[in-house]
């Protein structure tokens, strides 16, 4: 049976099982958007096409399936281009789907044409240019295949317009056979013995665990390792949840907003096993002054993360969650009874602290929220100090609950992210926590999340600027607030609730805090909490650009 090009591709989503996507329609994607029409597929009409892209990563994120989204040529397609690129950065699973003028108009600067495979080919895993009808389906196939497996990341898929009407047989591939594209998940196994008797043999090991644990799903095992051998646990911004926050092994986040203690243990230590992490620059600090006294012992997915930053002593290439099933089958438990009294000291003398007054602080906010929701939470962030103060202040439980743009910082990520969430796990609490600035990134999404009748929370750390570049001005420019202050034509946040039929709080008291958030938790459907907090509010500790990590302002390090 004969099939057109835009048939094709809603069988190949069946097949691969997409329940949700995200999109916008227009003129090269009609074809498809006809016949999306009868699929069996809930399609979520965002508001722009970056919250597509968005919309969709958070899904991902939240569900560890594939996020779709969808967006016609041109400007639409380029409107696609910060959500591949926030999700190439994070390592997130998406296909992209984008419609493309007619074959023989490429290249011919025809109306809404772009070059959308050459402007993504340094942000997506791979893309395709579809130029036979017959094609597709091998290339639908071959494009899930390559975002889930191995590093996940973004593929983006073009298909022109007369490649969506032209017909050709249907034949779906059983399996993909990608010359050059094999990923390994099974760690070498003399790696695996090496890293097992370094770990015995060390005094301060400590676990560095990022984001590709989560994404193995491999935070049982990452537990095992650390309890069972008392080692201390640090994360990433993305790798939070994949140790309980509350245990007492947990040193919260580490690098330029990590925790004193944390930084201060990296440092000292022998032996850094990191887990699914790549030494990003907000880690590290000062490349050549970290961890001086470490061997490094480095797992991860990507041969070619490994020894891109930091020197690594015993690489293990593969996926995390198999080598440390591996890894803990053969461990000695090392002796760190003296290093983790050491880490006690830290804890006590260098806390995680606030001023505990009247004064309105985001610190008690995000304490709270913790308290009301017990860690059972998807908590989503924003870019700047609202998402610092997210790391710092929420007690991440369990993986797959924190969301955030990481690698690119993406202000505008958050809201639409939620979106994503909450779509991909109904039933659970969804906050977005957002500054003032970057909120109004994507705000036209209270639209979408009110007509699907999702209850997304939006919290907004409300002090009228744009709060991390205000606070390097004031730290390192002389305090010359050069347009970051957005008081003069900040919008009534609770009005703009109630035009979009959402519920809308404004909070300026402490004493008000929780039972807004109790209040908010009760009610089915989208709620922005406006909280009034102080300008000059900063995040702390604070490692300034190009020093060690241990070089802190505000951590009780000097």
């Amino acid at each position: 049976m004969k099939m057109t090009g835009a048939e094709i591709l809603i069988e190949c989503l069946k097949r691969e099982k997409v329940e949700v996507m995200f999109g916008y329609p227009g003129g090269q994607v009609l074809p498809i958007f006809d016949k999306l029409y009868d699929a069996p597929i809930k399609f979520i009409l965002v508001r722009h096409e970056q919250a597509a892209a968005h919309a969709a990563d958070g899904y991902a994120r939240v569900t560890g399936k594939t996020g779709v989204c969808i967006a016609t040529s041109g400007p639409g397609a380029t409107n696609l281009v910060t959500g591949i690129a926030t999700a190439y950065m994070d390592s997130i699973p998406m296909v992209a789907i984008t419609g493309q003028v007619k074959s023989f108009l490429i290249g011919n600067d025809a109306f809404q044409e772009a070059d959308i495979t050459g402007i993504t080919r340094p942000i997506t895993k791979h893309n395709y240019l579809v130029e036979d009808v017959k094609d597709l389906a091998r290339i639908m196939k071959e494009a899930f295949h390559i975002a889930s497996t191995g590093r996940p990341g973004p593929v983006l898929v073009d298909i022109p317009t007369d490649i969506q009407m032209q017909q050709t047989e249907f034949v779906y591939p059983e399996k993909v056979s990608i010359r050059g594209y094999n990923p390994t998940y099974t760690g070498h196994v003399g790696q695996i013995k090496r890293a097992a008797k370094a770990i015995s043999d060390s005094k301060k090991p400590i676990l560095y665990v990022g984001g590709g644990a989560v994404t193995s799903d491999a935070s049982e095992e990452v537990s095992e390792l650390a309890i069972k051998n008392e080692i201390p646990v640090t994360m990433t911004l993305l790798g939070l949840g994949a140790f309980p926050a509350t245990h007492e092994l947990s040193l919260g986040m580490l690098g330029m907003h990590g925790t004193a203690y944390a930084n201060h243990a990296i440092m000292d230590s022998d032996l850094i096993v990191a887990v699914g992490a790549r030494f990003d620059d907000r880690v590290t600090g000062k490349l050549d002054a970290f961890a001086p006294h470490a061997k490094v012992i480095h797992i991860d997915i990507d041969p070619a993360s490994v020894s891109k930053n930091v020197d690594v002593d015993i690489p293990i290439v593969g996926d995390a969650k198999m080598i440390l099933k591996e890894l803990n089958k053969s461990l000695k438990k090392p002796d760190t009874k003296e290093w983790l009294k050491t880490i006690a000291e830290w804890k006590k003398k260098y806390p995680l602290k606030h001023k505990d007054d009247d004064v309105l602080r985001p610190q008690y906010i995000l304490e709270q929220i913790f308290e009301a929701t017990k860690g059972d939470a998807i908590i989503c962030t924003e870019v700047g100090q609202n998402q610092m103060w997210t790391a710092q202040f929420y007690k991440f439980m369990k993986p797959r609950t924190m969301l955030s743009s990481g690698g690119l910082g993406t202000m505008g990520y958050g809201f639409p992210a939620a979106i994503g969430a909450q779509l991909g796990s109904p039933g659970t609490h969804v906050f977005d926590i957002a500054g003032d600035g970057s909120i109004q990134m994507n705000i036209q999404e209270l639209a979408t999340s009110v007509v699907n009748k999702l209850p997304v929370k939006i919290v907004i750390l409300n002090n009228g600027c744009l709060g991390m570049v205000r606070q390097w001005q004031e730290l390192f420019y002389n305090k010359r607030y050069a347009y970051t202050c957005l008081h003069d034509a900040e919008p009534d946040f609770v009005k703009l609730a109630d035009a979009y039929g959402a519920v809308g709080m404004r909070i300026t008291r402490k004493e008000e805090v929780r039972p807004a958030i109790d209040k908010a938790l009760a009610i089915e459907n989208t709620v922005i909490m406006d909280f009034r907090i102080e300008r000059e509010e900063n995040v702390f500790p604070m490692v300034p650009a190009g020093e060690a990590i241990n070089k802190m302002i505000g951590g009780g390090l000097a």
